[in-house]
C-alpha cells in the first residue's frame, strides 16, 4: 500500500476527519470525534512517516521490526512511526489502521460513537 492508498484508507473510515496542521508540527492528522487515531509527518526528511497508536502489548513486538520506531513524543503512549509504508504487506497496515481506529473510537461516549458512525 502507498502513501495515497493509506490516506484514503484512514479517510474513508466511518465518522474520520482529516485536517492538516502546519508549522512547527507539519502533520497530517486522521482523527474521529477529535480523538486522533494516525497521522503522516508532512515535512522533510520525514515526509510521509506514518504513526498510530498500537496495542500496550504489541508495542515492543512492533518496534523491534526494521522501520518501525517508536513515534516521536508519543512513543510513551505506544504510537508508532512506520517509516515506509510500502515496506508492510497490505492487511497488516489494514489490521494495525482498524485497531488505532477503534481504539480511538471506544475512547468516545456511546451517543458520540452513535452520532459519528451511524
Amino acid at each position: 500500500m502507498n502513501v495515497e492508498q493509506l490516506k484514503a484508507l484512514c479517510a474513508g473510515l466511518p465518522g474520520a476527519e482529516c485536517r492538516a496542521h502546519g508549522a512547527p508540527a507539519n502533520i497530517l492528522v486522521y482523527a474521529i470525534g477529535g480523538k486522533r487515531f494516525a497521522h503522516f509527518k508532512t515535512s522533510d526528511p520525514e515526509r510521509w512517516r506514518f504513526s498510530l497508536k498500537v496495542a500496550d502489548e504489541r508495542f515492543l513486538e512492533l518496534t523491534d521490526v526494521p522501520g518501525i520506531k517508536p513515534a516521536r513524543w508519543l512513543g510513551r503512549y505506544h504510537w508508532i512511526t512506520i517509516v515506509d509504508v510500502r515496506r508492510l504487506p497490505d492487511a497488516h497496515l489494514r489490521e494495525l489502521v482498524d485497531w488505532s481506529y477503534r481504539k480511538a473510537l471506544a475512547g468516545l461516549s456511546k451517543a458520540r460513537r452513535a452520532q459519528l458512525t451511524g
